[in-house]
């Protein structure tokens, strides 16, 4: 006998419960509604350069489409562009990579869970750093693995101390997701901070994910340096993700890259194969120009980044009830802006980040991201990925309604 039918169809996987939205994209969706109905909103939500990709790639995309370059790919890549992979991280960091353990994916955001996937099983752990960037935890549970959170300071640059991870990591623990510069806070790990946590990852057996999609984007005494390259022990425990994205102004084209270990490579590779298949072959050969040809426009780009970097800085460092570090890197501010909770604007109560925000884009017409999608309630991260100008009016603003709570 068939039983009773109790639902008009079957319940939906656990984890798209579990897996919360991208709160950066959830503002920045809001603003461009806003921005379509007339208003004038100023975003600072967005992590997307502000820059026009360089002629030259552009046109190397033509030249693709021009050529018939309009096809299937390899899954994991043109072996032109592997190859060119492999030379940038030979080039810029002395890391030797065969082109077979190079993986093109959608974005950094694809490799990162490429990677993940190939690592974690079920209830498997994934120490990830707080404050983090709003993905990482979330693409963990995807995999239906668990992430340890760790939080960090002001006080300590928002870095992870060596003792806490120590203290994190259990049996279940495989992986540790690392950014330098970091998304949202700006902070640049020195050699040394790097050396004792690898030291902890070689000790306990981990493997290490480290996000470098900002190296190129450092304004401090402090250079980038990628932990794989710290020595052989922590290299064959290291997956290292870039993108085109920030450096090139390309983030649209959605082209990121990793490379690592050759088992985990081979099996991030089969991943891809079985979800994607292979990026768009027309951003590949343009990728491929941007890996080779002419850098000559970063310097500008990076020493303009640094100019709006002090402008909010000090900016932001002029309105009472704010404290922020100044970012080494990448281009966003993550200011404390806890001192405002518990006032009103008129009749709306600000309890917490995501009020605060709220209230700035109702009331300032300027769109910030709540630092609790980051992993820290007591902040807002601010993108300076945008003009000087904007800077200027868009702090106004914000001072505005910061001084209209009471």
């Amino acid at each position: 006998m068939v039983p009773p039918k109790t639902s008009s169809h079957p319940s939906l996987a656990r984890r798209t419960v579990e897996v919360e939205e991208s709160t950066t994209l959830a503002v920045a969706e809001r603003a461009a509604r806003l921005r379509a109905s007339g208003i004038d909103v100023i975003s600072f939500a967005a992590g997307e350069p502000d820059f026009d990709t360089p002629d030259h790639i552009k046109q190397a995309a033509v030249d693709a489409i021009a050529k018939g370059y309009t096809k299937y790919t390899p899954s994991s890549g043109i072996p032109a562009l592997r190859a060119a992979v492999a030379a940038k991280f030979r080039r810029d960091q002395g890391l030797e990579f065969d082109p077979a353990q190079v993986l093109i994916s959608c974005g950094a955001k694809h490799a990162i869970y490429n990677a993940l996937h190939a690592i974690l099983d079920p209830g498997d752990e994934a120490v990830v750093v707080a404050p983090y960037w709003t993905s990482y935890p979330e693409m963990v549970k995807t995999a239906d693995a668990r992430p340890i959170i760790i939080q960090t300071t002001e006080s300590s640059g928002f870095k992870l101390a060596p003792r806490d991870l120590a203290a994190a990591v259990t049996p279940r623990t495989k992986v540790l997701i690392h950014c330098s510069p970091g998304n949202p806070t700006g902070s640049v790990y020195t050699r040394s901070e790097l050396e004792a946590i690898a030291r902890i990852v070689i000790h306990r057996g981990l493997f290490v994910i480290s996000d470098e999609v900002y190296e190129k984007l450092t304004y401090g005494a402090t250079p980038h340096i990628s932990i794989a390259t710290l020595g052989p022990d922590i290299r064959e425990r290291t997956i290292v993700v870039n993108s085109c994205s920030k450096t090139y102004s390309m983030t649209g084209w959605r082209i990121g890259y990793s490379a690592g270990p050759p088992d985990v490579m081979a099996a991030a590779a089969k991943m891809q194969s079985q979800a994607t298949s292979n990026p768009t072959s027309i951003a590949q050969h343009a990728a491929l120009a941007a890996l080779q040809g002419d850098h000559a426009f970063l310097a500008p780009m990076v020493e303009e980044y640094r100019r709006r970097r002090d402008a909010i800085v000090a900016r932001l460092r002029s309105m009472p009830g704010l404290s922020v570090v100044a970012p080494e890197g990448a281009f966003y501010v993550f200011p404390k802006v806890s001192a405002f909770y518990g006032r009103r604007f008129g009749d709306r109560p600000v309890q917490n980040s995501t009020d605060l925000a709220d209230l700035l884009l109702d009331e300032a017409h300027i769109a910030v991201v709540p630092g609790a999608g980051f992993g820290n309630d007591a902040h807002l991260r601010i993108s300076y990925a945008t003009s000087l100008g904007k800077i200027t009016e868009g702090m106004n603003r914000m001072e505005q309604v910061l001084r209209a709570l009471v």
